[in-house]
């Protein structure tokens, strides 16, 4: 595929082209009358070379089919007469792609979704080496989303995540969309998820096995610090003196503390 890239177009300031081009014509008119027609002719031509450019804004150039170059300077500038000037803003434009479906590593279905902040660097490529690039930066990210869900668990302790690690995830979709929108002359500012959850269907059994897991977490750490304060109780009843615990005795109140210390309840209740 031939690719075009961005270069300087031919102009100059439109308002002492306009100057002289009308005094140019009244001269003419009243030098050479008969032919006062054919210069006005001449000049309407010739004004077809006048555009005004917003900031942020630029003119892609063609003559006849052959591209001439892009006009970024702002103002009111005077370029090729007869040439079609093309319209592509330089602005941050803030994308929100649509809630995807999609499973995730384990092949789990998630819905996912995320807020793509891009601007157009080149404005000749993004004229033509794609059809319409506002369609290609949302056809992209929306493939670039789904290929990146399916490479990562929606959750996990042990390794990378969508839901755990968010940063990481939002910088592996900038990389994989700047790769893929580089042909198109667009460069991405920022991507963040802006959605991310279990679909429909499962939300209410993972939200289950979540709770499961946050009580096993949870009742694994009581028990974990109450055998390490009955540690703390043994060794302080036979590091004393005159004070002789049976085998028996230890096994009764090492269960009577670990009920008291792991218990649901207050102790009283």
């Amino acid at each position: 595929m031939q690719t075009v890239n961005d270069r300087e177009a031919f102009s100059t300031g439109g308002f002492a082209v306009l100057l002289g081009g009308i005094v140019g014509i009244i001269v003419a008119a009243l030098v050479f009358p008969p032919l006062a027609i054919a210069f006005a002719v001449i000049g309407v031509l010739l004004a077809s070379g006048f555009t005004i450019i917003q900031p942020n804004d630029s003119r892609v150039i063609t003559f006849f089919g052959k591209y001439k170059g892009t006009l970024r300077q702002s103002g009111f500038l005077y370029t090729i007469p007869l040439s079609s000037k093309k319209h592509v803003p330089l602005k941050l434009v803030n994308f929100v792609t649509d809630q995807l479906k999609v499973n995730d590593r384990n092949g789990n279905p998630i819905e996912i979704g995320a807020v793509v902040v891009w601007r157009v660097a080149d404005s000749a490529q993004a004229t033509f080496n794609v059809d319409d690039y506002k369609t290609f930066v949302a056809n992209q990210s929306d493939i670039a989303i789904r290929s990146l869900a399916a490479h990562y668990p929606y959750d996990s302790e042990t390794e990378t995540s969508l839901r755990g690690n968010i940063d990481e995830v939002a910088q592996k979709l900038q990389q994989a969309l700047q790769e893929k929108l580089a042909i198109a002359g667009i460069v991405i500012e920022e991507t963040r998820l802006s959605h991310l959850a279990y679909a429909s269907e499962i939300a209410v059994a993972m939200l289950k096995r979540q709770q499961a897991v946050a009580i096993f977490q949870a009742r694994r750490y009581m028990v974990e610090n109450a055998l390490a304060i009955i540690d703390e109780v043994v060794q302080h009843f036979d590091a004393r003196e005159g004070v002789n615990i049976s085998d028996d005795k230890k096994a009764e109140l090492i269960n009577s503390l670990l009920i008291v210390m792991t218990s649901d309840k207050e102790p009283g209740a």
